[in-house]
């Protein structure tokens, strides 16, 4: 709490609705774009109960307002979804606790935004796959947030990253930096560029789909990582998705890819050893299986055959990012080395290679779980 502005989060927790008596606060080091604490109250009874404050990030979203409104909109409808199907509030969903005047945030007297969340007990989260299970239920989490939220109307949130997942406009940024070439460094990338260029038409496919009506607009969490979802700490069951700043529409397709491209790999996504970079088919099964199980039935065919394909052109996608801004000079992505940017790119590269090689298998294993729903 050594920065200036968490000087006011006593401010903010005077004006939130939380039940009790402050009993204590403390910095949470999860997260690594807003400002995460966790604070406890005494209630009547002598127990406690614990919430999440956050501070967020204005110079990452530069409309606080606009993701907040959109993380209120979905989770009230979630909540809507949970009670209808006999579930639990408290485990199932993000609750927002409403400040005093009842808004879904407070915004203190610098100007910054506050907002707070129901802390969700006896759950864990990981930053890795340890074993299969572990995948298939943030598969199966996932799968059932994209399912509730399948009727919700996409084309009322707010764009708050506009463009993120439009493939073919981070193609045109990277050839933008390649013809800058701001930091010296087209020379030396030639081969990665062609790379990722010769696949540009496949890497267009999901966004002529969308343009064209194939592929329906679906709310999106845009950060399907397995340490956004939350486990029940005895049972290992997914209960619930985090993380609902990127929530925007999008395509459910690139959902599923950017999870198989971050939780199928076999190595870290800044392995300088390649040999150690493939996707491990059995972790791609199983998130297959858990996500056709949940929510296969509110996709359309269109979208379930497209579903490898979201994979590789998350993949590429990424890989294009790291290597504009390598070109770039590195002034997007935090960097700990000169090459880090090139290193990340070449692993995604290589990722990307070996789902072409395994095509067949996953083309494969999509369709035998969608024949199951």
């Amino acid at each position: 709490m050594e920065r200036s502005y968490c000087a006011k989060i006593d401010e903010a927790i005077a004006n939130m609705q939380f039940e009790g008596v402050l009993q204590k606060k403390k910095t949470l080091s999860t997260g690594h774009i807003n400002d995460t604490f966790e604070v406890v109250f005494r209630q009547r009874d002598g127990g406690k109960r614990r919430y999440i404050l956050q501070r967020i990030n204005h110079h990452v979203f530069h409309e606080p307002e606009a993701v907040m409104k959109n993380i209120w909109g979905v989770t009230q409808h979630l909540r809507k979804k949970i009670l209808e199907e006999g579930g639990d509030l408290s485990r199932e969903m993000l609750n927002v606790i409403p400040s005093i005047d009842n808004k879904c945030y407070y915004k203190d007297s610098n100007g910054y935004m506050w907002r707070a969340f129901d802390f969700i007990e006896n759950s864990v989260c990981l930053d890795t796959v340890e074993e299969p299970n572990q995948f298939y239920q943030s598969a199966v989490a996932f799968g059932k947030f994209q399912k509730m939220l399948s009727d919700y109307p996409a084309e009322e949130l707010y764009e708050t990253i506009p463009d993120f997942h439009n493939t073919p406009m981070r193609l045109k940024n990277l050839q933008k930096a390649m013809q800058e070439n701001r930091s010296g460094r087209a020379d030396l990338v030639q081969e990665e560029y062609q790379f990722i260029m010769a696949r540009e038409k496949e890497l267009a496919i999901l966004q002529e789909l969308l343009e064209n009506g194939e592929l329906p607009l679906r709310v999106t969490h845009n950060d399907t990582k397995l340490n956004n979802v939350m486990l029940d700490a005895d049972t290992g069951e997914g209960l619930c998705v985090l993380d609902l700043d990127t929530v925007m529409p999008g395509l459910a397709v690139t959902d599923f890819g950017d999870a198989i491209r971050f939780g199928a790999s076999t190595a870290e996504e800044d392995e300088r050893d390649l040999s150690k970079v493939w996707i491990d088919l059995t972790l791609f099964e199983a998130y297959t299986k858990g996500y056709l199980e949940t929510c296969g039935n509110s996709l359309t065919p269109t979208e379930i055959e497209m579903l490898p394909l979201g994979a590789k052109t998350m993949t590429l996608e990424c890989a294009s990012r790291f290597l504009a801004d390598y070109v770039d000079g590195d002034v997007y992505f935090r960097t700990e080395y000169p090459d880090h940017n090139l290193v990340r790119c070449h692993t995604q590269m290589k990722l990307a290679a070996d789902m072409e090689r395994k095509w067949p298998q996953m083309v494969e294993i999509v369709d035998r779980y969608n024949n199951k729903n």
